[in-house]
């Protein structure tokens, strides 16, 4: 019984949370203080925490936008260049082949994302644009993942993604200070991004060694931090419509 239970606990754990030499440190030798085992655990389960967290993230602004059906407060621009930034992230880690805990969490953000734009768009009454749009993405999408688009491509969409994340943070951050308000902006999602990335920035070192990912989200964590600042700045302020109705 003691063997099954032990075989059950390895086939749960590697590799999906140890490397076989570290389910051996901790459960063989009982090692339990072994830093770098240690250290590659919390990674593995910050990376799969965020990775499901992501699932949900900005499902919140999803439902604050049909609830209100309006996209007032928020930046097309923005949003369009956070798009940018999760698909150079999804795709570079797919190329490198880094763990899926590593980078899980763009793929779900993306879609989310995507959906964000097109409501947008549909709110603006350029629904024809937004179907186009959603169309267009796609197509760009499967190009990049084929082997028609040289690493190289890659490595510079992956690159870009520091500047497109502070511009499209601080398009933002402009909106909501010309605006006076945050809008639809959902402090839930931005909150969850917000440490999300500061997670991130751990896990990449750790899991996927790489500076370009790593120093991707050093930014994004300070960007966030921005519009996290912003939302509880602007906490009790509320949008001129709502006011009008009151």
């Amino acid at each position: 019984m003691a063997a099954e239970a032990d075989g059950l606990l390895k086939r749960v754990l590697v590799p999906l949370l140890l490397p076989e030499k570290c389910y051996d440190q901790f459960f063989v030798q009982w090692d339990l203080l072994h830093v770098p085992c240690l250290k590659i655990l919390l990674s593995k389960g910050l990376g799969l925490g965020i990775v499901a967290g992501s699932l949900l993230v900005k499902l919140p602004q999803v439902f604050k936008i049909l609830g209100a059906k309006s996209a007032e407060g928020l930046s097309l621009q923005s949003v369009m260049l956070e798009l940018v930034a999760l698909t150079g992230t999804m795709v570079y880690s797919i190329v490198n082949h880094f763990p899926f805990s590593s980078w899980g969490e763009a793929l779900f953000l993306m879609l989310q994302t995507v959906t964000i734009c097109f409501l947008v768009l549909h709110y603006r009454g350029q629904t024809v644009k937004g179907v186009a749009f959603l169309v267009c993405y796609a197509l760009v999408l499967l190009i990049l993942l084929s082997p028609l688009t040289p690493l190289a491509v890659i490595t510079i969409l992956q690159a870009s993604n520091m500047p497109s994340v502070v511009v499209g943070k601080l398009l933002q951050a402009a909106t909501n200070y010309r605006n006076g308000h945050t809008g639809q902006l959902s402090a839930i999602t931005v909150l969850l991004l917000f440490g999300g990335s500061l997670a991130r920035i751990f896990t990449s070192i750790q899991e996927t060694g790489d500076p370009l990912m790593a120093g991707t989200f050093v930014v994004s964590s300070l960007c966030n931090g921005l519009i996290a600042a912003q939302l509880l700045f602007y906490w009790n302020v509320k949008a001129p419509h709502k006011k009008k109705k009151e």
